[in-house]
């Protein structure tokens, strides 16, 4: 089944989908892009002495449980630039919940590159990678004023489809009830 609504695009029957990147891996610096006109701004400068542990951003068209789009981390060789769109095949999901609610990350690899291919779920990712993504995302805000985060549970690859699947229905059902 391939899709391709608005700007979301993604082939599910070869297993990837689209990642618009934010944040480069190692950066202190949380950039975001704005949905509309699609220019990247300095959010803010990380309060922690943590950098990003991969390249970060999000799946275009979709609408996670936080209100924003899908977060995704991809394991990359070389880190790329915010605004650098990226085919990723989703591997798991990490489950957390910071000040705006339930927050699910995906983890993801460059689709179709042949150093990743032995990554296929979960269990096949370094769990010292896995403890390093979990550690950021438990310390990364907790210097900041009337933020916080509760880490969750890794979740299977299925687990990670589900909520790209999730995610798109929910972005959706949203354009349908605002009358996009």
């Amino acid at each position: 089944m391939s899709s391709e609504n608005g700007s979301f695009t993604a082939d599910l029957d070869r297993g990837w989908i689209e990642v618009v990147i934010e944040i480069p891996k190692g950066s202190r610096n949380k950039y975001e892009i704005d949905h509309e006109t699609g220019e990247v701004w300095l959010d803010r400068h990380l309060f922690t002495a943590t950098s990003y542990p991969a390249d970060y951003g999000f799946v275009p068209d979709t609408l996670a449980e936080d209100g924003d789009p899908l977060d995704v981390l991809v394991l990359l060789d070389a880190s790329t630039l915010p605004g650098c769109h990226v085919r990723a095949r989703p591997l798991a999901v990490f489950w957390m919940e910071d000040e705006a609610g339930p927050d699910a990350k995906v983890l993801a690899v460059p689709f179709g590159d042949p150093r990743w291919e032995h990554l296929q779920d979960l269990s096949d990712v370094p769990p010292h990678l896995l403890s390093e993504i979990s550690h950021f995302f438990e310390v990364y805000k907790a210097l900041e004023p009337h933020k916080r985060t509760d880490v969750g549970r890794w979740g299977s690859n299925e687990e990670a489809w589900e909520a790209v699947r999730d995610s798109k229905a929910r972005e959706a059902a949203h354009r349908v009830g605002s009358g996009e």
